[in-house]
């Protein structure tokens, strides 16, 4: 993105960690500010150029971060094991706490979240416990509920660390990729992490949702987003041909298109000011 990363000192759930993070087009003050969380193997530096040509298109501001335990965030303390409701806690005590350390008003400025896989369900659990201080959402290929899918490739992706060079790819985009790679892993084969659900959780959201899968993602099936779509009255589907976990990076224009004109219809009424882009 070729923004230097910026880092806060967040106090949340009795520890505190600095964290990673870039402001995009802060210029465009009158404009809505969308804040990217990414994948349970993400940061701020593996988006790579997205966020940025996202938020041109859509004539937005950006915000995005590494959370805790990855990029060149505080990594996770040697053997310490993420909680199974460790997306709960990232959504309701992180994410306000962090910011609240860079000082963002969430009651006067809502933000916007676009949110990959893990960073999509956190989004989705931030909503419903903010109803009141969230604009919109745009989640990728979420998780709603544990399919066995899921864990097949998860388990995959275990053998891949332990016998490919997949650790040293990670470690581009992480300070520590072991910190990165064993908190999401190992979490997920949990076998208390089987039991892991939101959707009772869904009702309560109240902003303008749109929830992106593709169809073939080896992560998830559409089970996930027309869940999203039965428990959110008005979210809207954006289904994939050829896309795997990442249309971002599988189907960046169609993406790109889909969101920029989702956020524009639900802006242009309460920001007389905001166009985007054309297409």
């Amino acid at each position: 993105m070729n923004v230097a990363s910026q880092f806060a000192s967040v106090r949340w759930s009795g520890r505190e960690d600095r964290i990673e993070y870039v402001h995009l087009a802060p210029e465009r003050h009158d404009r809505p500010l969308l804040v990217f969380l990414h994948e349970g193997l993400g940061s701020v530096a593996m988006w790579k150029d997205f966020p940025r040509a996202l938020c041109e298109a859509a004539g937005c501001r950006g915000l995005v971060l590494s959370r805790w335990g990855y990029g060149l965030s505080s990594p996770r303390a040697l053997h310490e094991r993420w909680p199974v409701d460790f997306m709960h806690h990232q959504a309701r005590a992180f994410l306000p706490a962090f910011f609240e350390a860079i000082d963002l008003d969430t009651t006067k400025d809502r933000p916007w979240f676009y949110g990959h896989s893990d960073g999509g369900s956190i989004a989705l659990i931030h909503a419903a416990a903010q109803p009141d201080r969230v604009g919109g959402l745009v989640v990728a290929a979420p998780h709603i509920f544990v399919e066995d899918l899921t864990v097949a490739s998860i388990e995959k992706a275990k053998d891949g660390y332990v016998t490919t060079d997949l650790r040293s790819k990670l470690a581009r985009y992480h300070a520590d990729p072991d910190s990165a790679f064993w908190g999401w892993n190992d979490v997920w084969l949990d076998p208390d992490f089987r039991h892991w659900d939101i959707r009772a959780l869904l009702p309560q959201i109240r902003c303008p949702v749109l929830a992106i899968q593709g169809y073939d993602d080896e992560y998830g099936t559409m089970a996930q987003v027309d869940g999203i779509a039965q428990a959110v009255p008005g979210a809207e589907l954006l289904k994939l041909d050829d896309c795997g976990h990442a249309p971002h990076r599988d189907q960046p224009a169609q993406l790109m298109q889909g969101v920029a004109g989702f956020m524009r219809r639900h802006l242009t009424n309460k920001t007389p000011e905001f166009t985007g882009a054309s297409f």
